[in-house]
């Protein structure tokens, strides 16, 4: 593991490293299409590869902390914003997808599939949660709101429900990928139980 040291001295390298690493599902979803690899339904193909990539940099992004705390790295710490920014950016290809290639910005139908299909709401309000983390994120919004900053990040948690659900309940057939993100999103929540009280507590007081 790279220690503290390396990771405060060489943090340019390491966020622009981790922007290229975080940008190659997005080209190579262009060749995918570009060449016809994904064959006769490329937009389907396209709106799960996004909600893939979302929650697999979710993961990511969940698994610093304990990785921080594991291995006494809190300089890891850093780079979670980063992450979680990639999160949101590739739910946001998901719905533009979704919304472009698949309804052709029928606006009509957009709102006639949400109230149809319960899986669509669930999304829509994980992706609603999702914006109003990403939008809180800087530094400056984070210290005006103060302690109410750490009450609306503490919906990571409901996220890390929400998007699997979502997944699972848009599948015609085959459940063992979303229940694995369940499972996994649910494990690495379990790291964090003390913070999760607190969050829960935090509604209480």
């Amino acid at each position: 593991m790279l220690s503290n040291a390396f990771l405060h001295r060489h943090s340019l390298w390491i966020r622009i490293t981790l922007h290229w690493a975080l940008l190659l599902p997005l080209v190579v979803s262009v060749f995918a299409i570009i060449s016809s690899a994904w064959g006769g339904d490329p937009v389907q193909q396209l709106i799960h590869f996004y909600a893939n990539w979302a929650l697999n940099i979710l993961v990511l992004c969940l698994v610093l902390a304990p990785l921080s705390r594991r291995f006494k790295r809190p300089a890891l710490i850093a780079y979670r914003r980063l992450v979680g920014l990639y999160v949101a950016f590739y739910a946001f290809l998901h719905i533009l997808a979704y919304l472009v290639l698949d309804l052709g910005l029928d606006w009509a139908l957009a709102f006639e599939e949400l109230v149809k299909r319960p899986y669509i709401l669930v999304g829509a309000l994980a992706f609603l949660i999702l914006l109003a983390l990403t939008l809180s994120s800087p530094q400056l919004v984070r210290r005006k709101m103060k302690r109410s900053w750490l009450k609306l990040h503490g919906f990571i948690y409901a996220l890390s429900l929400l998007l699997p659900l979502h997944f699972w309940w848009s599948l015609k057939s085959g459940y063992i990928e979303p229940l694995v993100y369940l499972l996994i999103l649910l494990g690495l929540v379990g790291l964090r139980t003390r913070q999760f009280k607190a969050w829960i507590g935090s509604f209480r007081s």
